[in-house]
């Protein structure tokens, strides 16, 4: 039998054995060679380490009930692409359809409140209008089947893909979102119009017209170039407009412009050989929807790449660069000009950048956007003065706004493309082809806005009576008002008698709000 002492003796070697494995293995792992898996272990805790295998055994059991099942790997992820795609198109047609409460806002600002009620109900009515021209006919003028000039077949968009030249889902993204992009465009060409005849034209007249121009005029004209027709090849270089400068908001621009002269300006504008400011009501909101519209500008220029791209960050840029480039110049222009500020000035300097870089958000790069966008600004305050000196009266400036900048920026990419861009080494190919664009585009647009505004002056007739004008066409046009007892600035300094008498109600303003 052993004695304690010697048991205790060789208990005793028993600690130096694990002391002497530790030390070995304690030496091994301050090798240089684990130096790697060292770092990474020291920052991360036991079970974080664990779930290493855990995730390893999940992907191999997944893999394997993907093969069971039939999984294809490459036509999945182009399949994901293409559901990445459409739910990127939505979130873009949202955008640009929520650019209807920034239009609305803007044009009821700008003008007097006994007119806000006709102003906001053309713009909310006026997308339910667009919406139905273009899934009866625009849709298919624009992109059906068909010759150069106009599509054929897919009238009463009914989702077949086919009739539009198209593949099906899950090949290409589905044609409905397609449709609901593209009609959110439409729309905004039709609100432009809203704009410039503010404040006299008849409800009816307007809605008449807006339907004709979503339905027959815009498509035909973006046939040219958005469904690859006869201006997408123009001089070996094509007609380049990215978002619509010219297609959208030139479109709109020119057929706001022979709405605005057919109607004549507005009761007390110019007279006596002057031009007499007509304030809008609430700036506030003006200003809302200004910046509504700038954020809706991110579905409307980015959207247009129509996929979710790396480009389209890149296209955000640009056109945020322009925007802001605008709202400067514009600002220092007023400023200078006349002496003061002009909030007005402000707001229509931020959409005349906007506009500008449309076209070439996508092709010129960001030092060019900001002059793009700079030169837009100033454009817009002189561009306001001029119409108003030939009597053009357009209360909220959708003429120089989206006219006059749809012009110039659609020129600009001729001059500042970074491939083709005359000052970019490109010549002048390009810049002759943005021309012709211009040109034909408007040309066809004047001429059809010409013959509806005639047609329509000659039957139902375009504008309210003088006392419907002078009392305001929320009463005249649809018997309700937008502020419903407050006290009128007329009535307190008539008594109750000079209610929304043009002149009265108006005070002096230092500048012209455009």
């Amino acid at each position: 039998m052993m004695s304690k002492t010697k048991l205790k003796q060789e208990k005793s070697h028993f600690p130096n054995r694990r002391v002497e494995s530790q030390t070995k293995t304690r030496y091994l792992w301050d090798a240089p060679i684990f130096e790697p898996i060292r770092a990474i272990a020291g920052r991360f805790s036991f079970y974080w380490l664990a779930c290493i295998p855990l995730t390893a055994l999940i992907v191999v059991i997944w893999n394997a009930a993907a093969v069971a099942q039939g999984f294809d790997p490459p036509e999945d992820v182009a399949e994901l692409k293409v559901v990445l795609d459409s739910i990127f198109l939505l979130v873009a047609s949202v955008l640009v359809i929520f650019m209807n409460a920034g239009f609305g806002m803007l044009e009821t600002g700008f003008c007097r409140q006994k007119n806000a009620v006709n102003i906001l109900a053309k713009n909310l009515i006026v997308f339910a209008i667009a919406t139905i021209a273009y899934w009866a006919i625009g849709f298919a003028l624009m992109y059906g089947e068909g010759n150069t000039f106009m599509g054929l077949n897919g009238f009463f968009f009914s989702g077949d893909a086919a009739a539009y030249g198209d593949a099906e889902y899950p090949e290409a993204v589905p044609i409905a979102i397609s449709f609901l992009f593209q009609v959110a465009f439409a729309a905004t060409a039709a609100t432009i119009v809203s704009g410039a005849v503010a404040e006299r034209i008849k409800f009816d007249a307007f809605l008449i017209f807006s339907f004709l121009l979503v339905a027959i005029s815009y498509p035909i004209t973006g046939r040219w170039l958005w469904d690859g027709e006869w201006l997408s090849g123009i001089f070996g270089v094509g007609f380049i407009d990215f978002a619509g400068s010219t297609i959208v908001h030139s479109v709109g621009g020119w057929a706001a412009l022979m709405g605005a002269a057919f109607l004549g300006p507005r009761l007390g504008k110019y007279s006596d050989g002057r031009i007499n400011a007509i304030p809008g009501h609430n700036m506030s909101i003006a200003t809302l929807g200004c910046l509504i519209l700038w954020i809706g500008w991110f579905g409307f220029n980015p959207g247009s790449e129509l996929a979710a791209t790396a480009n389209v960050p890149y296209i955000a840029l640009t056109t945020n660069l322009a925007a802001a480039a605008g709202g400067v110049t514009s600002t220092i222009t007023s400023w200078v000009k006349d002496g003061k500020p002009d909030l007005s000035m402000i707001i229509n300097g931020i959409l005349a950048g906007l506009v500008a870089i449309t076209a070439g958000c996508a092709s010129v790069g960001y030092f060019s956007a900001i002059i793009i966008g700079g030169i837009g600004g100033v454009l817009v305050v002189f561009s306001v003065s001029f119409f108003d000196s030939i009597h053009i009266d357009d209360p909220v400036g959708a003429t120089s706004v989206h006219l006059v900048n749809g012009v110039w920026g659609t020129l600009a990419v001729g001059l500042f493309a970074t491939e083709g861009g005359l000052l970019f080494g490109g010549g002048i190919t390009q810049l002759l082809a943005q021309i012709i664009g211009i040109l034909v585009i408007g040309g066809f647009t004047v001429l059809f806005s010409t013959i509806v505004w005639l047609a329509l002056k000659a039957t139902l007739g375009i504008r309210v009576s003088a006392e419907e004008e002078i009392h305001g066409l929320d009463i005249g046009e649809h018997g309700m008002e937008a502020y419903a007892g407050f006290v009128k600035e007329s009535d307190v300094l008539t008594g109750g008698m000079g209610a929304g008498i043009s002149g009265v109600s108006e005070m002096p303003h230092s500048s012209e709000v455009s």
